[in-house]
C-alpha cells in the first residue's frame, strides 16, 4: 500500500516541479530582453560601447540570460595581420546566438552583419594611408564571409 501511495503521490509532485521550474525560467528572463538586444547590436558606435560595457560588466545581465559565449573569429584569425577584430567578432556572435535563441535571428541576421562591418571599420578607422587600405580590404572580407556563410 504504501509503494502505491508513494507511486500516486510520485507523478502529481514532478508534474508540479515541471510547472514551477517552466514558471521560473520564464520569468527569469525581463520583458525588455529583445529592446536590450536590439539595443546592442545596432551599427553605431553607440551601440557598440553600450554592448562593450555590459560585456564587462555581465553579472549585472545575468537575469537576462545572454549568451556571451564567443569562439571569437571562428576558424578565420582573431587579429589578421595585427587588425585586433577579436572584440568585433565577439559582438557579433553576441548578436548571432542571442537572436537564434529568441527565434529571431533571420528577421536580424543582415543588421547584425551590418553592425559587424561597421565594427570592423571603426578598428580601421585608428590607423592610416596603406594600412588602413589594408585593413579596410580585410574587414570587407571578413564582411562578405559572415554575408553569405554566417
Amino acid at each position: 500500500m504504501t509503494r502505491r501511495l508513494a507511486t500516486a503521490l510520485a507523478a502529481p509532485a514532478l508534474a508540479l516541479g515541471a510547472v514551477f521550474v517552466t514558471a521560473t525560467a520564464a520569468e527569469a528572463a525581463p520583458a525588455d530582453k529583445p529592446q536590450v538586444l536590439a539595443s546592442w547590436t545596432q551599427t553605431s558606435a553607440t551601440s557598440y560601447s553600450a554592448w562593450t560595457a555590459a560585456r564587462a560588466n555581465q553579472s549585472a545581465w545575468s537575469a537576462y540570460g545572454f549568451n556571451w559565449s564567443t569562439d571569437y573569429c571562428s576558424s578565420s584569425p582573431d587579429n589578421p595581420f595585427g587588425f585586433p577584430f577579436s572584440t568585433s567578432c565577439a559582438r557579433h556572435d553576441f548578436g548571432y546566438r542571442n537572436y537564434k535563441a529568441i527565434g529571431t535571428f533571420d528577421a536580424n541576421k543582415s543588421r547584425l552583419d551590418s553592425a559587424f562591418y561597421e565594427d570592423l571599420k571603426r578598428v580601421c578607422n585608428k590607423y592610416t594611408g596603406a594600412t588602413q587600405t589594408s585593413c579596410n580590404s580585410t574587414a570587407w572580407t571578413y564582411y562578405q564571409a559572415v554575408r553569405v556563410l554566417g
